[in-house]
């Protein structure tokens, strides 16, 4: 079973701008042949501040069991790589809720070198899903009110100039 590296934070109310829930470092087994992060390991680490926002939104319910089922799942992700994380090298991740609805959220990530350069960037949708039942389901009442609360907090942000892009081969 794959287990996501956590980061854990308590709610408090105070919503940052954007949010910043994972400080981390390059390990050694997400460098490839290239000797800089693995494509596919931009997803992992993107995954850590899925399941930060997440503990973040249920606390003090931050694990599965105590969350009793209800859960999210990704339904669509795509990443922009636009720099370069070699191994061992400092990162954080900045957060913004861009849009809700009753069963689903959609975070954009920006990932940041320790020089503060952007080295990629994750837009992810997600999906309430109960894990019990293996049915999609609306969100929880108090995840549903932190969530709210964070677009509100959020909403004045500019919208990532990538947000919303699809694969295409004509210059944007």
């Amino acid at each position: 079973m794959v287990i996501t590296e956590t980061f854990l934070h308590e709610w408090t109310g105070e919503v940052a701008e954007p949010l910043r829930l994972v400080e981390n470092h390059v390990k050694p087994e997400w460098v490839d042949e290239y000797q800089h992060l693995n494509m596919a390991q931009y997803l992992t680490i993107c995954d850590q501040a899925n399941w930060a926002f997440w503990n973040w939104l249920n606390h003090p319910a931050q694990t599965i069991e105590s969350r009793k089922g209800h859960e999210y799942v990704i339904v669509e992700n795509h990443v922009i790589y636009i720099g370069e994380l070699a191994e061992g090298a400092n990162f954080v991740i900045d957060t913004i809720l861009t849009d809700i609805d009753d069963k689903r959220f959609i975070l954009f990530h920006h990932i940041y070198d320790a020089d503060g350069n952007l080295a990629a960037t994750n837009e992810v949708k997600c999906l309430g899903f109960n894990l019990e039942s293996r049915r999609i389901e609306a969100w929880q009442p108090v995840v549903a009110e932190r969530m709210k609360l964070v677009l509100e907090r959020q909403i004045h942000l500019a919208r990532p100039e990538q947000s919303g892009q699809g694969i295409v081969l004509k210059k944007r």
